[in-house]
């Protein structure tokens, strides 16, 4: 009975150590890679749509907004 707690805990002692190392936060500059960074609000703005009223980003908030730029340069 003692030998078989005895293996639980080591079991349970090297199930925490691995866990412990994945959970770890990775190591971006020797991955070569950029973190993640969090959302930025977009800026204020106002452009016309088709009909040449008006909208604002604020008369759009909750809803999914494309937005496409195109030029001809």
């Amino acid at each position: 009975m003692i030998a078989r707690r005895a293996a639980a805990f080591v079991v349970a002692v090297l199930v925490a150590g691995v866990l412990a190392t994945e959970a770890a936060a990775p190591d971006f500059a020797a991955l070569q890679i950029q973190p993640y960074e969090p959302r930025k609000p977009a800026p204020a703005f106002s452009l016309p749509d088709l009909d040449g009223r008006t909208v604002t980003l604020e008369s759009l908030r909750g809803k999914v907004v494309f937005l496409f730029f195109w030029a001809t340069w």
